[in-house]
């Protein structure tokens, strides 16, 4: 009896010392687990985001999120930090006067807010160098924008006026960033007005320098605050009171419209499917997040080389992005021929 006593005890305290250990153990690795299951969660969530960016995001905020014309980037320290529901409700509803649309389902765009989170997971944790790396495998790089090119031998003249290296930065920031809807030389276009005239040169540097960092509210031009450089916008406002000293031709105007060929419409008819119905709608009637284009007196109003300035550069204030940074000019100018189809 007193053996089958002492058994029982010591198994009673053998068990007892396992199930110890047995937690011990547990809790020493259980945070360990923890770590290696959210590492892991974290891993697929940062994937399946990186294909949700080169999808919906590269157009406008570049491959490696490092911003794109008057686009911000996204691969800044600042949002890393940034809190996390304020991100999310960004990606979901969108930014009020800006080319932020919304994405999120009950805004009327195309994203969960599943993948929402995802994308916020990207912009805090992710690697932008594997970003790029799927851009390019989805083939989504973005391409040169639009711009024209300063004569080389103009910009050789301008040099040797006073303050020659400041006015040539001004025509080389004007060629890619403004000629497209301010025209050669500055002469104005259907959507933007002339800058190289007399009532322009006699406005007060300040409130020219305000126009081109802040824009105007109603109008097409985007804000160039934290997208061109302080010297830069100090040569374009500079350019904009001295362009009557410029030598005529400084800044040349793009080249004329392709000619409209069956393989050209096929192209556009192709390309406006793949990126423009999903807003515009399949015919081009318009939907919730943006307007028709299927409109005879829009379309009589404004050329083909304002409708590919439009695509291109995108419009401020607007859910419309700047295509000029994921199409081709051709491919453009194929999409502007099969809307006028």
């Amino acid at each position: 009896m007193k053996k089958a006593w002492l058994w029982q005890a010591l198994l009673g305290v053998g068990s007892t010392l396992f199930m110890i250990g047995a937690l011990w153990w547990y809790q020493q690795r259980e945070p360990q687990r923890l770590a290696a299951a959210r590492q892991a969660a974290l891993a697929r969530q940062l994937d399946e985001a990186m294909t949700l960016y080169a999808e919906n995001c590269a157009v406008c905020h570049g491959a490696q999120g490092e911003g794109l014309g008057a686009t911000p980037a996204l691969n800044r320290a600042d949002l890393r930090e940034a809190n996390p529901d304020g991100l999310f409700k960004i990606i979901s509803r969108g930014l009020y006067n800006t080319a932020m649309p919304a994405w999120g389902l009950d805004d009327g765009g195309p994203l969960s807010d599943y993948q929402i989170t995802e994308l916020v997971a990207l912009i805090r944790y992710g690697d932008w160098q594997a970003v790029a790396e799927r851009v390019a495998q989805r083939g989504r790089q973005p391409a040169a924008p639009f711009a024209s090119q300063p004569d080389e031998g103009v910009l050789r003249e301008v040099r040797a006026l006073p303050q020659g290296e400041v006015l040539m930065l001004g025509l080389e920031v004007y060629a890619r960033q403004c000629v497209a809807c301010h025209g050669a030389d500055g002469q104005g276009t259907s959507l933007a007005p002339a800058l190289n005239t007399p009532a322009v040169r006699v406005k007060a540097p300040a409130e020219i320098e305000r126009t081109v960092r802040y824009s105007v509210n109603g109008i097409l031009m985007a804000p160039w605050q934290g997208v061109l450089s302080e010297d830069e916008i100090a040569a374009v406002v500079e350019l904009l009171l001295r362009w009557d000293e410029m030598p005529g031709g400084a800044v040349p105007p793009p080249l004329a419209p392709a000619p409209v060929t069956e393989e050209m419409l096929a192209l556009g008819e192709r390309l406006y499917a793949q990126n423009c119905a999903v807003c515009h709608g399949v015919t081009g009637q318009g939907t919730r997040r943006a307007p028709a284009l299927n409109v005879k007196s829009h379309l009589e109003s404004t050329n083909d080389l304002a409708l590919e300035q439009i695509i291109t550069n995108g419009v401020p204030g607007t859910a419309m992005p700047a295509w000029g940074t994921r199409l081709t000019r051709q491919e453009i100018q194929a999409i502007v021929a099969y809307i006028r189809s």
